[in-house]
């Protein structure tokens, strides 16, 4: 049973290239979240290392509802040294937002994890971000990131070839980066449209795969991850399985 009323992305990109910028213009955009929650740019980065040296280390997941749907976002590492941590939490996605910086274009690691995504069978949706820049040359990159494309294997996706024009400074997503947008809104409507629902065989016995362990002074140890069949409920008991099959 396939679910329309999820979507499940994934942001990845070179490093600094704006994933959690992007993701923090998402989040002020929602109405989620009261002013006093917003002040502190790169929401997502919790721990004390990531907000020192300024990059995602960790993936990070979160919910938005739009137009009926939620939206769960994965916010990735951009930093080589942590290509392991994206390799994992591409499985929770069936789909991938490909951010590209608009002056800088593709570099060495948006090859390695459009690579990845395209391994995983992820269809990705083309994201030249960071239009505001005076230097930005962002058709001349959209061409680049086609060509990458092509040399990365996806030819059976450059007849629909998803893309978008953003910048996460001022705030908006555009068709045309000639013309100034308004919100973030249609990004995400391209989402809805491009990036398709999971599929859940509810009437199997639950099977969740475990990507990510997290920590909460409230909650405890919390396991992230993703229902592959059956259905879990708030409060219910379940038993976490290790690789080799014994229970943890």
């Amino acid at each position: 049973m396939r679910r329309s009323d999820i979507r499940n992305i994934v942001i990845i990109a070179h490093v600094d290239h704006g994933k959690t910028t992007l993701v923090d213009c998402l989040l002020r955009q929602s109405g989620q979240f009261r002013d006093s929650q917003l002040r502190e740019e790169r929401i997502l980065d919790s721990n004390d290392l990531e907000k020192e040296r300024g990059i995602t280390i960790t993936a990070k997941n979160i919910a938005l509802p739009y137009q009926g749907v939620k939206i769960n976002i994965i916010d990735t590492p951009g930093h080589a040294d942590f290509g392991g941590e994206v390799e994992r939490v591409l499985q929770m996605a069936d789909g991938a937002l490909l951010l590209i910086d608009a002056a800088e274009g593709p570099l060495p690691q948006t090859r390695f994890v459009l690579g990845k995504a395209l391994e995983c069978g992820l269809k990705p949706i083309v994201v030249v971000n960071k239009i505001d820049r005076p230097d930005a040359r962002p058709m001349q990159v959209l061409d680049e990131a086609f060509e990458l494309m092509l040399e990365l294997g996806g030819e059976e996706l450059v007849d629909d070839f998803p893309h978008i024009f953003t910048t996460s400074r001022e705030g908006y997503a555009t068709h045309d980066p000639k013309v100034r947008g308004e919100s973030m809104e249609p990004l995400l409507d391209l989402v809805l449209e491009k990036i398709p629902g999971p599929v859940v065989e509810q009437d199997k016995p639950l099977q969740m795969m475990v990507t990510t362990l997290d920590w909460s002074e409230f909650m405890g140890r919390i396991a992230i991850g993703r229902v592959r069949a059956g259905t879990i409920s708030k409060g219910q008991r379940v038993k976490l399985f290790q690789a080799g099959g014994d229970s943890i």
